[in-house]
């Protein structure tokens, strides 16, 4: 699409000129959403992450000032003098290997500590061996899901608060947690290692997540303004205009935060081999992409699901498709009762609709 192109359809999408219907097909969106929930549970549960060092202990050794960082040689060493110890190899910097294994014995700790010097032509010096103990990993994950417990929480009260709406707060939280959910899935279907780099990703997740979704919410907070006060739009319908209204923003946003990330993903982790760029540039592509979807498809059409099964607003609902039904009787003209449809009707186009500005009828 061409800039000037792109620059039309976002402005059709704010002043309501164009709409597509997201929030009325919110059925579709669930069940999409409740597929990929399930068989991100089913993979979790079946085939698990694959957890790194930190979080299930072993031998870790690593090379030094050697001039071949080829991975396969130190896989070759390891099946040949502790065989049964599957290997867990990265490159370090431009000159050194990093070889993790499960827990060694003393014998043969040393025992591969030489053969590796020897396997890339360095000191046995230069080979340093260290055992990893799980408790540090632990002690991270515990930290990190407490940690996620109050971010949950704090976040959870101030949308409440700030929204005065206490199922927009649900919405998100929930939209939230299952960006994480899936993201975990797929990470799991990939199968790289959990290292304490990928729990940094996940949480960071979390803020981009509720950044998106707190954009799209203070739009169906300014759209729904003096809601219950006209008889042309239903919630839903105002909610979806706030939706095509942040659209263009929701893809530029994540466009511009996915190029950084996926050239560290494909620099560190396919070119250099940097485990620790690998890892939380995996979590973090994943994560910002199932979150910007999820504002979009999930977040805003379950506070709809939500807010129609307040009194109030289902009587206005039920008011607004009552005097609907009584224009088709009459013969309406099907331009208008199609602008009521996609919530257009409330704004002029151009004009801005907030809490100083109350929506203006055609005339």
């Amino acid at each position: 699409m061409a800039r000037g192109g792109f620059a039309q359809w976002g402005n059709d999408l704010y002043t309501g000129r164009r709409s597509y219907p997201i929030i009325q097909k919110r059925r579709v969106w669930f069940s999409i959403v409740g597929l990929f929930s399930v068989a991100s549970i089913l993979v979790l549960v079946f085939q698990g992450l694959n957890l790194g060092i930190d979080f299930r202990g072993g031998s870790e050794f690593t090379v030094s000032g050697t001039s071949n960082t080829d991975q396969d040689i130190a896989i070759d060493t390891v099946a040949e003098v502790v065989p049964g110890h599957e290997p867990h190899v990265t490159q370090v910097g431009g000159d050194g290997v990093r070889v993790q294994v499960s827990q060694l014995d003393n014998d043969q700790t040393t025992a591969l500590q030489n053969a590796l010097g020897e396997a890339y032509g360095v000191e046995t010096s230069e080979v340093t061996a260290n055992f990893i103990g799980p408790t540090w990993g632990q002690s991270v994950s515990m930290r990190a899901l407490w940690g996620t417990v109050a971010f949950v929480l704090a976040a959870a009260v101030f949308m409440a608060i700030y929204f005065r709406a206490w199922r927009m707060s649900v919405a998100a939280i929930v939209a939230m947690l299952l960006d994480v959910l899936v993201s975990a899935g797929v990470y799991a279907v990939i199968g790289w290692e959990v290292t304490p780099s990928t729990i940094i990703g996940f949480l960071t997740i979390l803020g981009f997540s509720l950044y998106d979704k707190m954009v799209v919410f203070d739009k169906v907070r300014e759209n729904s303004v003096a809601l219950t006060e006209q008889t042309r739009s239903t919630y839903a319908e105002r909610a979806n205009l706030a939706v095509n209204q942040t659209l263009v923003r929701s893809i530029n946003t994540s466009v511009v935060a996915l190029l950084p990330v996926a050239g560290i993903l494909f620099v560190g982790g396919f070119l250099l081999g940097a485990g620790t760029l690998k890892d939380i540039s995996l979590s973090l592509f994943v994560g910002i992409a199932v979150g910007a979807t999820s504002s979009i498809f999930l977040a805003t059409p379950l506070d709809v699901a939500l807010r129609e099964g307040e009194p109030k607003i289902a009587a206005h609902t039920k008011k607004v498709m009552d005097l609907r039904a009584g224009l088709v009787a009459e013969g309406a003209d099907e331009s208008m009762l199609a602008a009521a449809a996609s919530g257009s009707a409330q704004l002029v186009p151009g004009h801005h609709q907030g809490h100083t500005a109350q929506p203006k009828r055609r005339r």
